[in-house]
């Protein structure tokens, strides 16, 4: 939901989670602690958290460009140069993700947003699923969007254990053969005729046995070919990093030395100023509270009442921003 603050005219995109135990889960926390500390120009902002009677709402900054994936789907796919200008700023967003110790594990681009920019800009957004290796335990669940998976997160189905960082440069290398070409790798028409079950286990089979091919009626060039097979590679140890992608020659078209080093001071500063511990427990505080089906009315009740269709389209309440958090 889109809400607006009266007093300085900023808007806001509202994220609402509904409360209990249903939607409250152990990924929640994580979420809110994990994007609170990404602070970096091409990773969209959470500004706020604060609880409704009904719901746990993140406030966060708001992109008007829409998301990539709409605009992918408009064109039926992106011309190389239009690619490589949203791939190079999503490689240096999660390059500076990745430098802080958070894995998205949901690259996708659904979660790729973009400003007002006559050129837009790109803006990361959603860390539903995220894990920090600096605090959490090696991923083993299989989570995710299905045609973005990697083939050792599929069998994280059966307990095996997986590298984030790794599995999101499978999901980078799915995001770029979209963009160039306007579908998905691992799907079929063919599979169109299946039922929902069937369409799966075949797509799952080819990720596992990274089968795909680029349309022959799509003009790619051998370089970025190239970039993308170094990306969907089955086997993770042998997959491009992140350093290997931002020195590749199709990427770096266009891109002085000193793009490499831009996320050395953001990183820095980032580390230098943590999120504090008592944000910290305050987040776990809310969080613990939102877990509770209802609460008391503290909060804001004129959110819900927006959402029951009520009420004032801007949400007035916004004014007690950095009040709570």
């Amino acid at each position: 939901m889109l809400a607006e603050d009266k007093h300085t005219g900023e808007r806001f995109a509202l994220k609402f989670i509904e409360r209990g135990h249903g939607s409250v889960s152990r990924y929640v926390h994580r979420e809110i602690i994990n994007h609170m500390k990404l602070r970096h120009p091409h990773v969209i902002s959470l500004r706020e958290v604060f609880l409704t009677q009904r719901h746990l709402v993140l406030v966060m900054e708001y992109a008007p460009g829409g998301d990539l994936f709409s605009l992918v789907q408009s064109q039926k796919g992106l011309s190389e140069e239009d690619a490589r200008w949203f791939f190079q700023q999503i490689v240096i967003a999660m390059d500076y993700c990745h430098k802080l110790g958070v894995c998205s594990r949901d690259i996708k681009l659904e979660n790729t947003l973009l400003d007002a920019s006559p050129r837009p800009l790109v803006k990361l957004c959603d860390f539903g699923f995220s894990k920090d290796s600096n605090y959490h335990s090696a991923p083993t669940s299989r989570v995710g969007t299905p045609a973005y998976l990697a083939p050792e997160v599929i069998k994280a189905g059966e307990g095996a254990k997986y590298s984030g960082t790794a599995a999101d440069i499978w999901s980078l290398g799915v995001l770029l053969y979209v963009m160039l070409c306007g579908s998905y790798p691992f799907r079929r028409r063919e599979d169109d005729t299946k039922n929902n079950a069937a369409k799966m286990d075949a797509l799952l089979k080819r990720i596992r046995n990274v089968d795909y091919r680029f349309p022959s009626h799509v003009a790619v060039s051998p370089e970025a070919k190239d970039l993308v097979g170094r990306m969907l590679v089955g086997d993770p140890n042998e997959r491009a990093t992140l350093r290997d992608i931002m020195n590749h020659p199709w990427f770096a078209v266009g891109l002085g030395p000193e793009v490499l080093a831009f996320n050395d001071p953001l990183v820095e500063q980032s580390k230098n100023e943590p999120v504090t511990m008592e944000i910290e427990e305050e987040i776990a505080r809310i969080v613990k509270e939102a877990e509770l089906p209802g609460g008391k009315g503290r909060y804001m009740e004129s959110v819900d009442a927006m959402l029951e269709g009520q009420g004032d389209e801007s949400v007035e309440a916004l004014r007690l921003m950095n009040e709570t958090v």
